[in-house]
C-alpha cells in the first residue's frame, strides 16, 4: 500500500466513525424533550402535536405567546394591536449590563418586542379581545409597555363592547424600570374597573408561572378565573415565604389545584379543552345579556 492509498483508507475510516458519533446537544434537543415532572423522554414533534402537554403525566409545558394565540384563536382571525410599542430606559438602569442591551437580548431570544401580545380575534366564531404574556421574554416581567398594552386592549374592548381574555405568565414587575413598573398595577386595575362598570366579561387565565405584580393586579381581577393544571400562582415565591414565616408549607402550595381548593380560582382547565371552555363562557354571557322579548298576546277573534 502506497502513501496515497493509506491516506484514502484513513479518510474512509474517519468518515465511518463520524457517522457513529452520538447526536450533538442541539440536534438531540431538537428531536427529544425531557418532561420536567416525570422525566420521560418525549419526541418533540409528538409533544408539539399534543399542545406541549406530556402524554404520560399531563405536565403542561410553558408555551410562547404566539403558540398560545394559535391554540385559542380561530385560524387567521387574530389582528394584533399596538404592535409598535417598545420599552424605553427611563432610569438609565445598569447592573452587570445595561437595560438597553438586556432588552435587545430578550427580543433576540423571544422574537418579540415586548412580553405581551394584544389584539382582537374570534374564538369558535365569537369575537373577543385577547392579551397573552410570554415568559420567554424577560421572564414575562411587567414593565411600562406591558402595562400600557394591557390597559389599551382593555379600553379597546370596552369601546367595542367585547369580552376580554388575558393570559398571564410572569415573574412580576420589571425591576429595571423601578416605580414606573409598579405604577402599571394601578393603571391596569383602573382600566379593568371601567371595563367592569360597563358590564362586560373579563376572563383571566393563569398559566405557569404567574407571580408578583401581575398576580397583585390584573391577573386576579377576572370575572372568571381559570388556571392550567399544575400552574404555580402566587405573589412571593415559596422559599421566600418559608424563610419569612419559618414554617414548612404544604407540598402543593401555590399550585392551581391548591388555589381551586381554597376558592381563589374558579376552575382548572386542561389546555386541550381551554378553547372550547372559553367559547362556551363567551356564548353563555352573550346570550344572558340579550334582552328577553315578552311573548305577544294573541288578539281575540270576534265572530
Amino acid at each position: 500500500m502506497d502513501l496515497k492509498e493509506w491516506f484514502a483508507s484513513r479518510k474512509k475510516q474517519r468518515e465511518a466513525e463520524e457517522v457513529k458519533l452520538p447526536l450533538a446537544t442541539d440536534e438531540y434537543c431538537a428531536l427529544w424533550t425531557q418532561c420536567f415532572q416525570c422525566r420521560e423522554l418525549l419526541y418533540t414533534s409528538q409533544l408539539r402535536q399534543n399542545l406541549q402537554v406530556c402524554p404520560k403525566c399531563q405536565y403542561h409545558f410553558r408555551i410562547g405567546a404566539m403558540q398560545r394565540i394559535e391554540q385559542l384563536v380561530d385560524h387567521g382571525s387574530f389582528q394584533e394591536i399596538d404592535a409598535h410599542l417598545e420599552s424605553a430606559d427611563p432610569l438609565k438602569f445598569v447592573d452587570t449590563d445595561s437595560y438597553v442591551k438586556r432588552q435587545k437580548e430578550a427580543s433576540h431570544k423571544s422574537g418579540l418586542r415586548e412580553a405581551v401580545i394584544t389584539g382582537e380575534g374570534t374564538i369558535d366564531g365569537e369575537r373577543a379581545c385577547i392579551g397573552v404574556m410570554d415568559f420567554g421574554h424577560f421572564g414575562g416581567s411587567m414593565g411600562s409597555v406591558v402595562g400600557e398594552k394591557v390597559a389599551r386592549v382593555t379600553e379597546y374592548a370596552t369601546e367595542k363592547n367585547l369580552p376580554l381574555i388575558l393570559v398571564s405568565s410572569s415573574g412580576g414587575a420589571r425591576m429595571q424600570e423601578g416605580i414606573f413598573s409598579l405604577m402599571q398595577l394601578a393603571k391596569t386595575s383602573s382600566a379593568l374597573k371601567s371595563f367592569a362598570d360597563a358590564g362586560l366579561l373579563y376572563i383571566s387565565i393563569l398559566s405557569e408561572p404567574t407571580y408578583g405584580g401581575v398576580t397583585a393586579s390584573f391577573a386576579m381581577l377576572g370575572d372568571i378565573q381559570i388556571a392550567e393544571p399544575g400552574a404555580r400562582i402566587g405573589f412571593a415565591g415559596r422559599r421566600v415565604i418559608e424563610q419569612t414565616i419559618r414554617q414548612k408549607l404544604p407540598a402543593d402550595f401555590q399550585t392551581a389545584e391548591y388555589l381551586l381548593k381554597h376558592g381563589q380560582v374558579d376552575m382548572v382547565v386542561e389546555r386541550s379543552k381551554l378553547k372550547e371552555k372559553l367559547a362556551y363562557l363567551i356564548k353563555f354571557h352573550t346570550s344572558a345579556k340579550k334582552p328577553q322579548t315578552a311573548p305577544q298576546k294573541q288578539k281575540a277573534v270576534t265572530r
